[in-house]
């Protein structure tokens, strides 16, 4: 186990310090590694613990470019892949494992654009389709095939690419390499700007609109079964048409989309269309901002296999929950989930700043926020009638009182159903968060956090606390703690303090963070998107660097 560390942290400083020129015509060189691993320690009192004593995954990334051409490859090493990603471990990745992750050659000037290998593209929100990488979530659906663009002046632009989606639940091959789905995927992407076309400056308006084909063969044994459910047609089609309009401080953002029949889940008894209308607003005037989004969906999941369950990985578009997205511990215990059988919501953000006549070190943040999403069809719940999944109202207030002191103060009322509107029950908790930071010296600094969730439900009452020490720019250490303070053995919990300490350095782009502590099973999310992580307690290794 030292030893491998030990590689990690030689790796890293390696990688940091090296100094790479190419020729003589302005080549360049970016590097980039990112090492996370944590050593597992058995722990007594978390029920389900990681059985495992060691994780690591490890992303190795190269790119190269010399005038219009670039080139770049992507290396992942798993030894094994960290609990919590399923979809890797269940796999073939619960073993040490190595694999070409993405590669690419693209050619690119004022108006062209060629790309062959692994690709990342989005159509419009990404309501039909999305390819990208997130390694918080061990998530990475990259298009193998091409993709190529053309922009004419300002006003028109045009995107086509095809290809196999990455799925690393498809099937196992322990080998160095890489897994896809047997799909194959193509699509086209438009934009015109009318105002940029008629020469309008004072207003700005632009029509687009995608398109995308899914085609899986169905010559398997599961052939049958699919077609009693009423899905005979090796292709899924789904579409999208959106409007862009800004004019003086107002926005306006507008997408319609839908797909062919489809079979979004495991659970549909009959294959269906899909739909979602998605509506974003937003005004700005001097220190006040809103903005409001709207959301309808129904059967909109879409999934890069019909043979392969349904699961993070298996994704071939982007539906995440347009709700605020929260950092601090409690009001981050139960984030919502996308419901994409059918929800209907949106949510709202207003902020306003009053800043100090006499001094720029003073001034009062205000942020309002509510989010509130229900069931779309009645069908959708045993009472038949429409039930409730999420509901947020949060604001919270940030003070600047001078040079060296800084607080702010959250409070957020969340009720949740965790039966997505199958059954009318919901959980309800009361977060109130205080955050405050002060400032020594320009280089020494201390933040701190203290927060309560007060709740008659579910596990009860939990407290929570951080404090961290900065010690500008390279050092930071840092120790938080978290405590259901209700004791609800009848339902299997039991008061547990969830712990965390360690520090963290920084050089240049380098960081490396080294923590130990007991970690709760739940959700962790970014950008909207959650994947499970299981209890465990050990000590965790974080390594980054780029040039």
């Amino acid at each position: 186990m030292k030893r491998i560390f030990s590689l990690l942290l030689l790796l890293s400083c390696l990688v940091s310090s090296a100094q790479i020129r190419f020729g003589e015509k302005g080549g360049q060189l970016g590097i980039s590694f990112e090492s996370n691993s944590i050593y597992y320690v058995n722990d007594n009192s978390l029920l389900n613990t990681h059985p495992d004593c060691f994780g690591s995954n490890n992303f190795l990334k190269l790119d190269y470019s010399i005038g219009k051409l670039s080139v770049g490859l992507q290396a992942e090493g798993y030894f094994p892949a960290l609990a919590g990603y399923d979809d890797l471990r269940n796999n073939g990745f619960d073993d040490p494992m190595a694999m070409l992750s993405s590669k690419y050659v693209q050619w690119q000037d004022d108006s062209f654009s060629v790309r062959v290998g692994d690709i990342y593209a989005q159509f419009g929100n990404g309501l039909i389709y999305r390819s990208f990488e997130d390694r918080q979530l061990g998530f990475n659906n990259s298009l193998e095939g091409a993709r190529a663009s053309y922009k004419f002046r300002d006003y028109f632009s045009v995107t086509a690419l095809a290809g196999r989606p990455r799925l690393y639940s498809a099937y196992s091959d322990k080998w160095i390499g890489s897994q896809y789905a047997r799909t194959a995927i193509a699509g086209t992407d438009l934009s015109l700007s009318l105002s940029e076309l008629v020469g309008m400056d004072a207003a700005y308006l632009a029509l687009e609109g995608s398109y995308l084909m899914r085609y899986e063969a169905l010559d398997r044994v599961e052939n049958a079964f699919l077609a009693d459910r009423g899905l005979t047609s090796p292709f899924m089609h789904s579409y999208s048409g959106r409007v862009n309009f800004a004019w003086n401080n107002l926005l306006v953002n507008a997408e319609y989309a839908g797909k062919t029949r489809d079979l979004s889940t495991n659970n549909m008894i009959e294959a269906d269309n899909g739909m979602a209308v998605l509506l974003d607003l937003g005004y700005n005037w001097r220190s006040l901002s809103l903005s409001g989004q709207f959301r309808m969906l129904k059967d909109m999941g879409s999934r890069l296999s019909l043979y392969e369950s349904v699961s993070l990985g298996n994704t071939l578009n982007y539906l995440p929950a347009l709700t605020r997205q929260y950092t601090y511990m409690l009001a981050n215990l139960n984030p919502y989930q996308v419901n994409t059988e059918g929800e209907i919501g949106g949510q709202f953000d207003a902020y306003y700043s009053l800043r100090s006549k006499t001094s720029r070190h003073k001034y009062w943040n205000f942020h309002v926020n509510y989010s509130t999403y229900y069931t779309l069809d009645p069908n959708q719940s045993i009472r038949g009638k429409r039930e409730v999944l999420w509901e947020d109202i949060n604001f919270d207030v940030e003070r600047q009182w001078g040079r060296k002191l800084k607080t702010s103060f959250l409070f957020s009322f969340q009720e949740w159903n965790p039966y997505h509107g199958s059954r009318m029950r919901t959980y309800v908790s009361n977060i109130f968060v205080l955050d405050a930071t002060y400032k020594f010296t320009n280089r020494l600094s201390l933040r701190a956090e203290a927060q309560y969730l007060l709740s008659d439900e579910f596990e009860g009452d939990w407290v929570a606390g951080l404090v961290e020490l900065n010690f500008a720019p390279h050092w930071s250490v840092f120790f938080s703690d978290m405590y259901n303070i209700d004791k609800m053995d009848a339902n299997g919990y039991k008061s547990i303090n969830y712990y965390n300490g360690g520090f963290s350095f920084t050089y240049k782009r380098t960081r490396a963070q080294l923590s130990y502590g007991r970690n709760r099973a739940g959700m962790v999310c970014s950008g909207g998107v959650c994947r499970y992580q299981p209890a465990f307690t050990g000590v965790s290794l974080n390594i980054s660097t780029a040039f």
